[in-house]
């Protein structure tokens, strides 16, 4: 499954970085966020992939979710797909922008690639062994190695968001001491906690399923956590939310050793 899921981020890449290069309109979801051709083909292109070869796994992807496409049962396992995370990045012609496909099973992120198109990193997690690849131009796997969580370090390294930083989250900061800042877009910042460049990753901000789940997975199998704010781990296939919609997260705390 891994390996399906790293060959279906890397053609989705592919054709996000056409469109980067080439130019696209930008239009606005019933949310006002922004959406993009990329998006749109990226999200096919997972979808028909996962469909063909997993035809009895239900998949939730941001772009159909937009839409009202849902599984009307997500059973004991199903995908969770962004299929553009960073799509403000994208807009921006900014580089922190990832492909997120992941496995959910009973509620926990089991399986999960991150692939970043602009520096040729794929990040990949399975239970028991995360991963970091380099990728060349012609999408082949390079080099891969181990990746782990570190120890934490002095100063605390923290991940904030670069475009969506609260003051709650400024106030969390303010209680851990001595700190760097380390901004980054998109699911990358999971992946700098995996890969021992930074400690925690303090989410007090609205985010959906789709947005941290491949992350988490890769996060989780280097060693390391994300847990809401009363200490219980982030579950996914969140519905009938009696405060929020369906696939919300609550604020998080991800986090390394």
């Amino acid at each position: 499954m891994l390996a399906v899921f790293e060959k279906l981020s890397l053609a989705a890449g592919s054709a996000i970085m056409r469109i980067f290069h080439e130019g696209c309109a930008v239009d606005a979801k019933a949310d006002a966020s922004p959406v993009t051709e990329a998006d749109r083909l990226a999200e096919q292109l997972i979808l028909a992939g996962l469909r063909e070869i997993y035809p009895d796994v239900p998949c939730v992807a941001e772009e159909e979710a937009s839409a009202g496409i849902l599984p009307t049962s997500l059973g004991e396992a199903f995908f969770l797909i962004d299929p553009l995370d960073g799509t403000k990045e994208f807009v921006k012609r900014g580089n922190d922008f990832t492909v997120n496909i992941a496995l959910i099973r009973h509620g926990i992120p089991e399986v999960g690639v991150v692939f970043a198109p602009c520096s040729g990193t794929l990040y990949s997690g399975r239970p028991g062994r995360a991963e970091a690849a380099e990728v060349d131009a012609s999408l082949g796997v390079v080099a891969r190695r181990a990746i782990t969580v570190r120890p934490a370090a002095s100063p605390l390294a923290v991940v904030a968001s670069r475009s969506h930083r609260t003051a709650e989250t400024d106030d969390y900061i303010a209680t851990l001491g001595p700190t760097e800042i380390v901004s980054i877009g998109s699911s990358l910042k999971f992946c700098l906690l995996a890969e021992a460049v930074a400690d925690i990753y303090p989410r007090f901000g609205r985010t959906m399923e789709w947005d941290t789940a491949a992350g988490d997975a890769v996060l989780r199998a280097a060693g390391g956590s994300t847990s809401t704010l009363d200490g219980a781990p982030l579950t996914y296939g969140k519905r009938n939310q009696a405060h929020d919609a369906d696939f919300a997260n609550p604020f998080f705390i991800a986090k390394g050793r």
